[in-house]
Parts: structure tokens; C-alpha cells; sequence
């Protein structure tokens, strides 16, 4: 049985001098092991939810496949010390990464996972060339619009999210976890089984943007990056190689665009103050 996404817990609030007795919900955090054709290959620390999203999401975020169609079956595996996600792919696909994992030295972690060399870490993404363009003001409306539809976060307030937004369709999917990888790995298996145009639409993240959240959005194949906090520098060099426009510090009075703004529509006389 899948466990709960949150739990209540009691504690002792202080608020403004005052001290009372509550309770509050809290996110649930769990070992998620991922394995393929029967041998693991990395254990997450992750919200226990939506994790067939996340299974796929990250076979392809990883390059471990270019295809979904190479992703033969995902299945849920409940254990005492937490879940497998069990995922089998397709005869070269396995044999690929069979031959990756006898070649590595050491042990995988969180953002990049299941690398063997610094070569490995800085690889070039892929790079988006989509048409789409957006409307600046419309941009700034996705990003405000997208707090009501973080349910677990506003139950526990330890989430971050990552959505999916198209101009003429609005938010959706939204995928939520206690690691920002791991929500934007499950917001990429849900934009696969979705069938959605990521081409044509934006991703929106609640956290800072590091250059594994880039090459991930790379793989999926969103042409913009909308955050509410800054990127690094690694994060704009590598959004600038892979034809990403890069939107962050959204703000409800805006945001800066580090990369590729020949993207977004600016109202008439914008750039114009701007100069």
C-alpha cells in the first residue's frame, strides 16, 4: 500500500507572544528506489505520490532513454524501508545502461543521478528550437496563478511544484514533491502520458534553478523556464546552449529574463521604457 502524502502532527505554536497547543499537516519524505530490468540503479528521498509520473519522468529527464516507447512497463513495489519504482525498457536500452553501471566508480545522489565522469555531469543539452512565443503579461499571470493549485503544498507548506503551461490552455499538469528534481521528474512523466505538446508550453518551478533543472526541461523539450527564485550561473549558460528562454525571481510585479527573450511579445512601449 502506497504511503499517506502528509501526516498530522502536534506542536506548540508561538505566535505573536502567545503560545497554544495545535496540530499541523506534514509532508511525508520516503526511499524511492528506482530500478531498471531488475537492478537498482539510484535511491530518492521523495513525496510517495504520483510515482509512476516520476519513474518515467526520470528515465527520460536522465537521458537513461530518448524515447518513452523504450520505457516497456512501471510498476510499484511497497517494502518495509520504503518503494520501488521497478521500470523495464526495452532490450537496447537495458543493455545500454547495464554497460553504463559496470563502468562506474562510485555512488549516485540526488540532481545527478547514476554519472560516471565530469564529462557526464556538463553534458550539452538538447537543443529547442520551438517557434512558441508568449505574451509578456501572460507569463507573469501563469506564474501567479499557479499557488492554488499546489494541494499539498498549501496543506503542508514544505512543497515545491512544477507545472506545465500552455498560452492557450492554462496550468496543467502540476506535480509536487519535497525535492524540486523529483517534481519536475514527475511533471515530465505526466506531460508524456499526457500526450501534451511540450513544445508549446512553459515550465514553472517554485525553486531556485540550477543547471540539472535546465538539462532536465532541456530533455523534455520546453522551450521556457519561468522560477520564482534565481538561477546560477551554470543555470544560464546552459539554458543559453540549449535554446531555452530563461525566466526567474517571478514576482507579482514581474521577473527578469536571463536568456533567449526573442521568445516572449512584449507589450508596445516595454522595451522601449527599458532603453
Amino acid at each position: 500500500m502506497t504511503p499517506s502524502t502528509f501526516t498530522r502532527h502536534d506542536e506548540i505554536a508561538w505566535r505573536r507572544g502567545h503560545a497554544a497547543s495545535t496540530s499541523r499537516l506534514v509532508a511525508e519524505e520516503t526511499a524511492v528506489a528506482l530500478s531498471y530490468n531488475g537492478s537498482t540503479h539510484a535511491v530518492m528521498m521523495a513525496t510517495p505520490a504520483d510515482l509512476e509520473d516520476f519513474g518515467v519522468g526520470f528515465t527520460l529527464t536522465e537521458g537513461i532513454v530518448r524515447r518513452a516507447e523504450d520505457i516497456e512497463s512501471v510498476e510499484l513495489i511497497p517494502g518495509e524501508l520504503g518503494l520501488e519504482v521497478r521500470i523495464w525498457l526495452s532490450g537496447d536500452r537495458a543493455a545500454a545502461l547495464a554497460a553504463r553501471r559496470r563502468a562506474m566508480s562510485g555512488p549516485v545522489g540526488c540532481g545527478l543521478c547514476g554519472i560516471e565522469s565530469l564529462e557526464q555531469a556538463r553534458r550539452p543539452p538538447p537543443r529547442i528550437t520551438s517557434r512558441t512565443t508568449f505574451e509578456a503579461r501572460d507569463l507573469l499571470v501563469a506564474m501567479q496563478s499557479l499557488a492554488p493549485h499546489q494541494t499539498l503544498n498549501s496543506k503542508t507548506k514544505s512543497m515545491h511544484a512544477a507545472a506545465f503551461w500552455q498560452p492557450s490552455v492554462g496550468i496543467g499538469p502540476v506535480r509536487e514533491d519535497v525535492g524540486r528534481h523529483n517534481a519536475l521528474d514527475k511533471l515530465a512523466g505526466a506531460i508524456v502520458g499526457s500526450g501534451l505538446p511540450a513544445a508549446e508550453g512553459a515550465v514553472l518551478l517554485t525553486s531556485r534553478v540550477s543547471v540539472e533543472m535546465v538539462q532536465k526541461v532541456a530533455m523534455i523539450g520546453a522551450p521556457m523556464i519561468i522560477a520564482v527564485s534565481a538561477p546560477t550561473t551554470l543555470a544560464i549558460r546552459t539554458a543559453e546552449e540549449a535554446g531555452i528562454t530563461l525566466l526567474a525571481i517571478a514576482r507579482e510585479d514581474g521577473y527578469g529574463v536571463f536568456t533567449h527573450p526573442h521568445r516572449i511579445i512584449w507589450p508596445g512601449d516595454a522595451l522601449e521604457r527599458a532603453s
